[in-house]
């Protein structure tokens, strides 16, 4: 028969309650005024007006923004570029962590390799170095300059969180693969990464987050602006219009348009498809798939 909760549990339990909930709205609410902020008008923004609810609603900023065709062209270059960036970091992680997680008898070059990936996540060349090097290889203007150099820049961290996480599986699973015969690259792929599944998606949602906001290496690295990705252009976007080719009410919109509300839209635009991939991968985060897996 089920105990009913003592006073002190069930204290314990609203005070958790609370704390959640207060930490859920303070995440909430940036974003929710920023959206507010983009939906109000030019002079709500600069009076400081806006809340939690747009004030003289409209969609100015947005439209702004969307009918210049280089902002879906800069979006479907950051869709490749966090597509290609998340797969290499899938394919390199645990390729690179499965043998740095065995000990020094079983793979004798581990520390040699492991120090050097730890002295190039402490030491770099500098900026004109890495910018004469991707030169030469003649990767400027390509998006494989902004997935290399940008996924360079957080392989070393996802690797050793794959590493730590290897270590913790059960040793018993690894030695009865060995003795039904299996190698190396069957206890990779059959054995540890079906069950590193939850560390495997936290580094590729690392991947993805870094890969869709950075923006300094599409202004070093392209030198027009039809290659940069969405960051770099919306970073780099201005409001600029001739006024003697525009109409009525294109006139009238740029008027009621602020640099606020523009930006307030760009950081919305942008915050989009990281929330929308967040949700699929963060159940991976609360399920501990090894329990029971094996019987000591």
């Amino acid at each position: 028969m089920l105990r009913s909760k003592s006073l002190s549990s069930k204290i314990a339990d609203a005070v958790l309650i609370i704390i959640l909930v207060t930490i859920a709205i303070t995440c909430i609410l940036p974003l929710w005024y920023t959206l507010s902020l983009s939906l109000s008008s030019k002079t709500a923004a600069a009076a400081g007006a806006v809340a939690l609810w747009p004030v003289e609603f409209n969609f100015n900023s947005y439209q702004q923004l969307l009918q210049d065709s280089q902002f879906f062209k800069s979006f479907w270059i950051s869709i490749q570029r966090v597509v290609l960036g998340a797969g290499l970091n899938f394919i390199i992680v645990p390729l690179m962590a499965y043998p740095l997680s065995k000990t020094v008898k079983d793979f004798k070059g581990r520390n040699v390799l492991m120090w050097t990936l730890i002295f190039t996540m402490l030491f770099n060349g500098g900026l004109i170095p890495l910018y004469l090097t991707v030169k030469a290889y003649g990767l400027m203007n390509s998006i494989w300059a902004l997935v290399l150099v940008g996924g360079a820049q957080t392989i070393v961290f996802n690797i050793i969180l794959a590493i730590n996480f290897f270590r913790n599986l059960p040793s018993s699973l690894e030695e009865a693969a060995l003795v039904d015969g299996a190698g190396p690259w069957y206890i990779l792929t059959k054995v540890y990464i079906p069950l590193s599944i939850p560390v495997l998606a936290t580094v590729s949602l690392f991947s993805i987050v870094y890969h869709w906001n950075e923006f300094l290496y599409g202004l070093i690295f392209m030198t027009r602006e039809e290659f940069y990705p969405l960051q770099t252009y919306i970073q780099q976007l201005v409001v600029s219009v001739d006024p003697s080719t525009m109409t009525e009410d294109q006139y009238k919109r740029l008027s009621e348009l602020s640099n606020r509300t523009l930006d307030a839209a760009k950081i919305f635009i942008a915050m989009i498809p990281v929330l929308v991939v967040y949700p699929f991968l963060q159940r991976y985060f609360i399920h501990g798939i090894t329990l029971g897996s094996v019987k000591e």
